[in-house]
C-alpha cells in the first residue's frame, strides 16, 4: 500500500476507486449530499475497496477532523461554488481557506475546471498556493483561434 492521505471533493464516480486499485491507502471522499455518499459507498462496497473512507462534509464549513492531507482532488466543486448566486466571491474565498486548512504544507491540489481558465485559476489560488504543473487537456479551434474547454492544474501549498 502507498501511504498518502488523499481527499477528494464530490466523490460519486470518482478518482478514489482508481487510486485505491493502484494501492493508495488513507483515501477520504467527501460530499455535502448524504445520498451521494450513500451511492459512492455502494459502488466502493461492490468493488471491494476497504481503504476508502467517505464522509458527509460541506467543504465550505468543514469539521476540524479533516486536515493533514497530501493531495486534494477537485473535479467540479470549485465550479459549483463559483456558480452559486448567493455570495459567490465570499464562497470562493472560503473554498481557498478550507483548502488551505485540509492540505499539508507542500501538499498538492489537483483541479479540473470547465468554467475557469488557467489564468483565472492562478489568480483565485494565488494566496497560499503556487502552480506546480498544467495538465494537458483537449483543445479546439474556432475562427482561427485555439483554446481549451477544460483547465486542469496542479497547485502546491506554500
Amino acid at each position: 500500500m502507498l501511504q498518502c492521505l488523499i481527499l477528494e471533493l464530490e466523490t460519486v464516480f470518482s478518482w478514489l476507486n482508481l487510486l485505491a486499485k493502484f494501492g493508495f491507502s488513507d483515501i477520504t471522499g467527501i460530499d455535502y449530499s448524504p445520498s451521494a455518499i450513500q451511492l459512492s459507498g455502494s459502488i466502493i462496497e461492490k468493488e471491494g475497496l476497504s481503504n476508502i473512507k467517505l464522509k458527509v462534509e460541506d467543504f465550505l464549513n468543514l469539521s476540524t477532523e479533516l486536515s493533514g492531507f497530501h493531495i486534494c482532488i477537485d473535479k467540479g466543486t470549485f465550479d459549483a461554488v463559483s456558480l452559486n448566486p448567493d455570495s459567490a466571491i465570499e464562497k470562493r474565498k472560503q473554498y481557498v481557506k478550507s483548502l488551505s486548512m485540509v492540505l499539508k504544507v507542500k501538499g498538492f491540489f489537483l483541479i479540473t475546471s470547465c468554467n475557469w481558465t488557467k489564468e483565472e485559476l492562478l489568480k483565485e489560488f494565488s494566496e497560499g498556493f503556487e502552480l506546480f504543473e498544467e495538465l494537458s487537456t483537449p483543445t479546439f479551434s474556432f475562427g482561427g483561434k485555439s483554446g481549451n474547454s477544460v483547465a486542469a492544474l496542479v497547485f502546491q501549498k506554500k
